[in-house]
């Protein structure tokens, strides 16, 4: 199954970036896998996975220890200063930076073990209460306020829009944040799940979270 839905997406992947005018090498799969567990993982890098987002610290740690460095990993959920430490070891980047407290914490844990660790700053696109991220309007100060940071390294913009089972929906909220990455010069947008990801790609995404389209519903 994780094979046959692998390919799919692939397939759609390319399909809509072609169809974009954009090269699908352009876009990356980041795929999701907070309801996998080691074995299925393992199934999807054998079948091509290169990239891993996770939702929390903690079930990386585990499944980093029985998976290691095949792949490239990124912290997608919401990280809190308590956990700055084990982000820095495992991830690559970390999607979901939120407030200069945590920016600072990053900052110094990646100080201790020689590391730039590269974030992407998470965005409140659609201005729920419920949702962590810096408003659009906060988005300009926010980056000049972690500049003097020596070992952490902004390199785009993150959003989660409000879910719909219509992923057209979700297009005005991928284009503000298209456009705010524009506007501060950043090259990399992680935008678009397994409901949306299509859309994502249209209005510019460069990374694709996708995981129930995966692994299935869980």
């Amino acid at each position: 199954m994780i094979k046959e839905n692998l390919y799919t997406v692939n397939a759609n992947i390319k399909r809509v970036a072609e169809r974009a005018n954009r090269k699908p090498g352009d876009i990356r799969l980041i795929c999701v896998t907070k309801e996998a567990d080691s074995s299925q993982v393992l199934d999807a890098i054998s079948n091509g996975v290169a990239e891993l987002g996770e939702n929390r610290v903690r079930e990386a740690v585990l499944k980093h220890k029985a998976i290691g460095e095949k792949v490239v990993w990124h912290l997608i959920g919401h990280l809190q200063t308590n956990k700055a430490r084990d982000a820095v070891k495992i991830f690559s980047l970390i999607h979901s930076v939120d407030s200069v407290r945590l920016a600072q914490y990053i900052d110094k844990e990646a100080e201790k073990i020689g590391k730039i660790q590269e974030v992407l700053i998470e965005v409140n696109v659609s201005g729920e209460a419920t949702k962590f991220g810096i408003l659009p309007d906060k988005l300009a100060s926010f980056i000049g306020s972690l500049k003097h940071l020596a070992h952490f390294k902004v390199k785009g913009l993150m959003t989660v829009t409000p879910f719909s089972e219509n992923p057209e929906n979700s297009r005005p909220y991928f284009k503000v944040l298209k456009k705010l990455c524009d506007v501060h010069g950043l090259k990399e947008l992680s935008m678009g799940m397994t409901q949306d990801y299509e859309v994502a790609i249209e209005e510019g995404a460069t990374m694709v979270r996708v995981g129930r389209a995966i692994f299935g519903e869980g």
